[in-house]
């Protein structure tokens, strides 16, 4: 009866979220906001039909995990590096700047020590889901503002790691306990660290390697080896999250992340909602969760403005044009959702009560809220606003840092329609990115050099996005997958030239209709030819004799220019006597 109460207690959960998402979605609210509603609603504040224990609670557990293991997978050091110079100096100035501002707002209004420490802890971040999921619909990731953004979130997320770990000491209060919880921290993560950085280099490639080709065992040795690491952070008195988190940085640094990521996204999104629905199950009462509205509404207005303020400063600081500044600053403005993952893990501690977390939980549904309007028109917002900012413009601005792919070409698939392409491509464009699933082709592109490999599948929007898919020139397809071209037509951009394939003439019109430049029919071209081979067969058996020498010489030298020990789909030298029972 037990085991059936849990079960049901997880069914009603999961159908509840999915309900309140979608009116979120109609509303152009984030699903994040409604998972929490749905915690509150079910919990003690409202029904009360729901309790977070047993399933729930362990469920809960492994959101948080993969969130953090997500995050992870999210970090490559090369993208890191790129980024660093600027955006560590803003993302450290925003991290001690919104502290001190978070900290003297709690406590002008009143809240204890230890309170005090925890909501100025708690409310630095900036919501990570949030933003980039806004960002990414209107395709502003890539904008200077969104790197911005994002490079400083990928920053604050080990911040939030640290955090997390910190507030596993006993006691927050002895200056002492929380030193040598922080060495013992930043000693365990570095050699968690450095396992994950070593195990990235010598042991993940060739693995992954291995097993990329079979998806499911692909994603089964990736979640094993976030367990792994989970495992470890256990022994050594570190958080879930700890080991989750350096799980993912480990994986990020493979070629194949992308194609993980992707994977990984629907079984995180799946847990994200038990755990932020077990955040509002986790108030007692609804007097908990309103007993500080009043100071939440007024904390919440003083921080938006004054983290927009702060970021505005560190980012004009930095040598950034007015539009970048207020752009990556609006973006920033929200509470995180991450405040309630410490304020969850603060209350289990026993460090905070839950009309705290009442407070930092409508602090951060009221700041999600709003910023979520901001962003989606922060452009019209600026467009009112700027000629005030303008005078705040300094004359010294950063240039702004160009995609790592622009005006490439890509060739989805490598195989015998694409590869006798590539040479031709290369010609054309500086840059020829190659998606592939195969890791064999993946190893003969990368050996061969000339080129730029994606491992992945392209249905998966961050395989897609790797590849710069909509700054190409030029795409070529070699799937006959019709819905996969037209998901492909729809976001390359107006000015690419576009070669698809299709196997029905029906398909090969809807491909047309939607923008494609010219569609491959292998099948329609080889029957075509095999008729003109059969005419002159039939009255010019010279002329005949001539075009097939002159297509056995075609083949002859095409198969000169390939290492057939390396390329994938010529297995032998095809001599004159091979073809056609022809003799030289």
């Amino acid at each position: 009866m037990v085991e059936l109460a849990l079960a049901a207690d997880f069914a009603i959960i999961i159908i509840a979220a999915t309900a309140i998402g979608l009116i979120a979605r109609q509303l152009g609210q984030p699903t994040i906001v409604a998972y929490i509603i749905t915690g509150v609603i079910l919990g003690p504040v409202l029904l009360d039909v729901v309790t977070v224990e047993g399933l729930v609670d362990h469920m809960a557990e492994l959101g948080l995990g993969f969130l953090l293991f997500l995050l992870g997978l999210k970090m490559r050091l090369e993208d890191i590096r790129e980024i660093l110079a600027p955006i560590s100096n803003i993302a450290i100035g925003q991290t001690v700047l919104q502290t001190a501002l978070a900290f003297l707002v709690a406590l002008l209004l009143g809240f204890g020590t230890v309170e005090i420490l925890v909501i100025a802890l708690a409310t630095v971040f900036g919501a990570t889901p949030v933003i980039v999921k806004l960002l990414t619909d209107k395709d502003e990731v890539t904008s200077l503002p969104g790197k911005i953004d994002i490079g400083v979130l990928i920053i604050q997320d080990i911040y939030l790691v640290i955090i997390l770990a910190l507030f596993a000491a006993d006691d927050l209060g002895d200056p002492g306990q929380i030193a040598t919880t922080l060495v013992v921290i930043f000693t365990m993560m570095g050699f968690i660290l450095l396992f994950s950085l070593v195990s990235s280099r010598y042991i993940l490639p060739e693995l992954f390697r291995r097993i990329a080709d079979n998806k499911d065992v692909f994603l089964i040795v990736a979640i094993a080896w976030a367990f792994l690491f989970i495992a470890v952070a256990e022994t050594f008195e570190l958080s879930v999250e700890v080991g989750a988190f350096l799980a993912g940085i480990s994986l990020a640094q493979l070629p194949y992340s992308k194609e993980l990521e992707d994977r990984i996204t629907p079984i995180t999104d799946f847990f994200i909602l038990i755990f932020f629905a077990s955040i509002g199950l986790r108030i007692d009462s609804a007097g908990a969760l309103f007993a500080f509205w009043q100071e939440a509404l007024i904390a919440s207005v003083v921080l938006m403005i004054g983290n927009f303020w702060i970021m505005y400063y560190l980012i004009d600081r930095e040598g950034f044009s007015v539009e970048t500044s207020f752009l990556g600053s609006i973006n920033m403005v929200q509470v995180s959702e991450f405040s309630l993952v410490v304020g969850a893990l603060a209350l289990t501690q026993g460090y905070i009560e839950e009309p705290v977390l009442g407070y930092l939980t409508l602090m951060a549904l009221l700041t999600m809220t709003v910023s979520t309007y901001i962003i989606t028109y922060n452009h019209a917002i600026y467009e009112r606003v700027h000629p005030w900012f303008e005078r705040f413009e300094s004359d010294v601005h950063i240039e702004e840092v160009t995609d790592p792919y622009r005006n490439h070409a890509v060739a989805i698939g490598f195989d015998e329609i694409t590869e006798p392409a590539l040479p031709i491509l290369k010609e054309g464009f500086d840059t020829v990115v190659v998606i592939d699933r195969r890791t064999d082709h993946i190893d003969a592109l990368q050996e061969d050099g000339r080129y730029d490999a994606v491992f992945g599948d392209f249905r998966h929007s961050e395989v897609r996005k790797a590849s710069g898919l909509k700054n190409a020139k030029f795409v070529l397809s070699s799937s006959v997958e019709v819905e996969v071209n037209e998901v492909l037509l729809s976001e390359v951009s107006d000015d690419a030239i576009v070669f698809v394939e299709a196997e029905r003439i029906g398909d090969a019109y809807r491909l047309y209709d939607a923008g494609a430049a010219y569609v491959i029919m292998d099948t329609f071209l080889a029957a075509e030819q095999l008729c003109g081979y059969l005419d002159l067969l039939f009255t010019d058996v010279e002329a005949f004799d001539q075009l097939i020498e002159t297509e056995i010489k075609k083949i002859r030298r095409r198969s000169r220019m390939v290492d057939h020990e390396q390329h994938p789909f010529i297995e032998h030298d095809v001599g004159l006597g091979e073809v056609g029972g022809r003799d030289d």
